[in-house]
Protein backbone atom coordinates (compact mmCIF):
# COMPACT_ATOMS: atom_id res chain seq x y z
CA UNK A 1 0.00 0.00 0.00
CA UNK A 2 1.03 3.50 -0.88
CA UNK A 3 0.85 5.99 2.01
CA UNK A 4 1.54 8.72 0.60
CA UNK A 5 -2.64 9.08 -0.79
CA UNK A 6 -5.18 8.03 1.55
CA UNK A 7 -8.18 6.23 -0.15
CA UNK A 8 -11.30 8.55 0.27
CA UNK A 9 -12.65 6.17 2.75
CA UNK A 10 -9.81 7.06 5.21
CA UNK A 11 -9.91 10.60 3.76
CA UNK A 12 -13.73 10.28 4.84
CA UNK A 13 -13.05 8.48 8.18
CA UNK A 14 -10.07 11.41 9.14
CA UNK A 15 -12.59 14.27 8.35
CA UNK A 16 -15.48 12.43 10.91
CA UNK A 17 -12.82 12.34 13.57
CA UNK A 18 -10.72 15.11 13.21
CA UNK A 19 -14.01 17.46 13.57
CA UNK A 20 -15.75 15.28 16.59
CA UNK A 21 -11.62 15.56 18.19
CA UNK A 22 -11.88 19.66 17.36
CA UNK A 23 -15.86 20.10 18.39
CA UNK A 24 -15.72 17.54 21.16
CA UNK A 25 -12.62 16.95 22.73
CA UNK A 26 -10.17 20.13 22.28
CA UNK A 27 -12.29 22.55 24.53
CA UNK A 28 -11.70 20.16 27.53
CA UNK A 29 -8.70 18.97 26.79
CA UNK A 30 -7.22 20.90 29.12
CA UNK A 31 -9.31 19.73 32.11
CA UNK A 32 -9.12 16.58 31.40
CA UNK A 33 -4.94 17.09 31.74
CA UNK A 34 -4.62 19.48 34.67
CA UNK A 35 -7.47 18.00 36.91
CA UNK A 36 -6.66 14.32 35.50
CA UNK A 37 -10.70 13.79 34.42
CA UNK A 38 -11.31 10.55 33.21
CA UNK A 39 -13.97 11.95 30.35
CA UNK A 40 -16.30 8.85 30.35
CA UNK A 41 -18.78 10.50 28.47
CA UNK A 42 -16.52 11.24 25.51
CA UNK A 43 -15.32 7.64 25.96
CA UNK A 44 -19.07 6.53 25.99
CA UNK A 45 -19.58 8.84 23.04
CA UNK A 46 -16.92 7.46 21.02
CA UNK A 47 -17.96 3.71 22.13
CA UNK A 48 -21.46 4.96 20.45
CA UNK A 49 -19.51 5.55 17.03
CA UNK A 50 -18.29 2.14 17.24
CA UNK A 51 -14.50 3.83 17.50
CA UNK A 52 -13.70 1.79 20.75
CA UNK A 53 -13.68 -1.51 17.28
CA UNK A 54 -12.48 0.14 14.75
CA UNK A 55 -9.84 -2.48 13.45
CA UNK A 56 -11.83 -5.72 14.71
CA UNK A 57 -14.03 -7.53 12.50
CA UNK A 58 -18.21 -6.76 12.47
CA UNK A 59 -18.53 -10.44 13.53
CA UNK A 60 -17.04 -9.14 17.40
CA UNK A 61 -18.72 -6.14 17.18
CA UNK A 62 -16.11 -3.77 15.74
CA UNK A 63 -16.12 -1.65 12.24
CA UNK A 64 -13.87 -4.03 10.72
CA UNK A 65 -11.79 -1.40 9.46
CA UNK A 66 -8.03 -1.80 8.93
CA UNK A 67 -4.74 -0.96 10.80
CA UNK A 68 -4.17 2.58 8.84
CA UNK A 69 -7.58 3.96 9.99
CA UNK A 70 -7.07 2.68 13.39
CA UNK A 71 -3.90 4.68 13.38
CA UNK A 72 -5.68 7.69 11.67
CA UNK A 73 -8.41 7.84 14.80
CA UNK A 74 -5.60 7.97 17.40
CA UNK A 75 -3.47 10.61 15.65
CA UNK A 76 -6.42 12.67 15.23
CA UNK A 77 -7.27 12.36 18.80
CA UNK A 78 -4.37 11.99 20.33
CA UNK A 79 -3.62 15.59 18.26
CA UNK A 80 -6.01 17.15 20.30
CA UNK A 81 -5.88 15.60 23.72
CA UNK A 82 -2.77 12.90 24.53
CA UNK A 83 -4.71 11.37 27.60
CA UNK A 84 -7.54 10.76 25.18
CA UNK A 85 -5.61 9.33 22.32
CA UNK A 86 -3.88 6.88 24.73
CA UNK A 87 -6.80 5.72 26.87
CA UNK A 88 -8.36 4.65 23.57
CA UNK A 89 -5.11 3.37 22.43
CA UNK A 90 -4.62 1.40 25.63
CA UNK A 91 -8.08 -0.02 24.98
CA UNK A 92 -7.59 -1.02 21.14
CA UNK A 93 -3.79 -2.45 21.38
CA UNK A 94 -3.14 -3.21 24.88
CA UNK A 95 -6.19 -4.66 26.18
CA UNK A 96 -8.89 -5.74 23.33
CA UNK A 97 -6.27 -6.75 20.67
CA UNK A 98 -4.33 -9.72 22.48
CA UNK A 99 -7.56 -11.48 22.92
CA UNK A 100 -8.04 -11.01 19.08
CA UNK A 101 -5.04 -12.44 18.02
CA UNK A 102 -4.71 -14.80 20.76
CA UNK A 103 -7.91 -15.55 22.44
CA UNK A 104 -9.94 -18.69 21.75
CA UNK A 105 -13.54 -18.10 19.82
CA UNK A 106 -15.19 -18.19 23.15
CA UNK A 107 -12.67 -15.25 24.90
CA UNK A 108 -13.44 -13.32 21.65
CA UNK A 109 -17.30 -13.47 21.72
CA UNK A 110 -17.09 -12.89 25.61
CA UNK A 111 -14.60 -10.36 26.01
CA UNK A 112 -13.63 -8.87 22.69
CA UNK A 113 -17.08 -8.41 21.44
CA UNK A 114 -18.13 -5.61 24.49
CA UNK A 115 -14.92 -4.07 24.45
CA UNK A 116 -15.61 -3.59 20.77
CA UNK A 117 -18.68 -2.44 20.95
CA UNK A 118 -17.38 -0.05 23.87
CA UNK A 119 -19.98 -1.67 26.01
CA UNK A 120 -16.76 -2.37 28.51
CA UNK A 121 -13.27 -0.40 28.63
CA UNK A 122 -10.59 -2.67 28.65
CA UNK A 123 -6.89 -1.19 30.31
CA UNK A 124 -3.37 -3.02 30.93
CA UNK A 125 -2.23 -2.95 34.58
CA UNK A 126 1.25 -1.96 34.52
CA UNK A 127 3.02 -0.72 38.00
CA UNK A 128 3.48 -2.90 40.84
CA UNK A 129 5.54 -2.80 44.19
CA UNK A 130 7.56 -5.50 43.17
CA UNK A 131 8.09 -5.00 39.62
CA UNK A 132 7.50 -0.82 39.41
CA UNK A 133 6.83 -0.20 35.39
CA UNK A 134 8.01 -3.73 34.55
CA UNK A 135 5.92 -5.37 32.94
CA UNK A 136 7.08 -8.67 32.42
CA UNK A 137 7.89 -8.74 36.49
CA UNK A 138 4.46 -8.23 37.47
CA UNK A 139 2.93 -10.73 39.61
CA UNK A 140 -0.81 -10.47 38.76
Amino acid sequence: MEFSELSEEHIRFRKEIREYAEQVIAPVASKISKEEHFPIEIIKEMAEKGWLGTPFPKEYGGMGKDNLSYAIEIEEISRVCASTGITLAAHISLASYPIFAKGTEEQKKRYLTPLARGEKIGSFGLTEPNAGSDAAGTET
